[in-house]
């Protein structure tokens, strides 16, 4: 018998998060012969049976009581058709901006349904997740999708009204760092220097600084005024950032993605 018993999980869309959601649990405590990963497109299949050789990847939905939705979010109320007869009891849903009450809508049945808002660091282990779980969810139900959410990195629990926040926080959240790095680097070719170097330095700063933010104990403002020397260049620094409106112009950001998120919710 696997590990978790003999269930099987279909992972439903073989895209980027679908295939990283099947590496996390494949390096968690799920045997391959417990998932089936169901993609319509050929070419996907094939690239997908070359990575998962020992993870069956069909074109059609078998039978299974436990489904990681993570497919277009226009494709989901035609899968959830589908799923209605497949026996599934239990839900997560990865599709940005579809409502738990959609899924619960389009299959006849009582199910089990969690919403979850991953980001795109979840690719390489690193993820920042949220979930939220429908009325029909059981403690079970809750500990279940954690733990496949868990594969690819953090995950924190919220009320579904709040997940449009998420997705302007912590779901854009990685364009707002990669504009930042973007920024940096132009910034260090206006100062003389060259592109390659300034590209390597960025990197490094920003991989160190979360590094440090995450081990550390100390909050990020703490961490800022013991690298902020009272007329020094840091200080300098950060004086034309707060006379530019940073903080403002950041939460305008996660503004304007949290309200576009609710629009396309609708």
């Amino acid at each position: 018998m696997s590990k978790q018993g003999d269930s099987v999980l279909g992972v439903i869309g073989g895209g980027n998060m679908g295939s990283a959601l099947v590496r996390g649990l494949l390096a968690g405590d799920f045997s391959a012969d417990q998932i089936v990963i169901v993609e319509k497109d050929d070419v996907r299949i094939a690239e997908l049976k070359r990575e998962f050789a020992n993870v069956e990847v069909v074109s059609k939905l078998p039978k299974c009581d436990s489904v990681v939705l993570a497919v277009k979010p226009t494709d989901v109320v035609e899968v959830c058709g589908a799923l209605d007869k497949s026996g599934v009891q239990q839900i997560l849903s990865i599709a940005a901006g579809v409502k738990i009450a959609t899924i619960e809508n389009a299959i006849a049945k009582n199910v089990a349904v969690i919403r979850a808002m991953p980001n795109t660091p979840a690719l390489i282990g690193q993820g920042a997740s949220a979930m939220a779980a429908g009325e029909n969810c059981s403690a079970e139900n809750v500990a279940w999708a954690k733990k496949i959410l868990l594969g690819v990195g953090t995950v924190v629990e919220v009320e579904e009204n709040l997940l449009d926040a998420v997705t302007g926080l912590s779901g854009s959240g990685p364009a707002y760092i990669f504009l930042l790095a973007e920024s940096l680097i132009a910034a260090g070719v206006q100062q003389g220097l060259t592109e390659q170097v300034s590209n390597e330095l960025v990197r490094q700063l920003l991989v160190g600084s979360s590094l440090l933010l995450a081990e550390s104990s100390e909050t990020p403002e703490q961490l800022r005024k013991k690298v902020t020397s009272p007329n020094g260049t840091t200080a300098a620094g950060i004086a034309e950032l707060v006379g530019k409106q940073f903080a403002e112009i950041i939460a305008g950001a996660v503004s304007a993605a949290t309200a576009r998120s609710k629009e396309l919710g609708k």
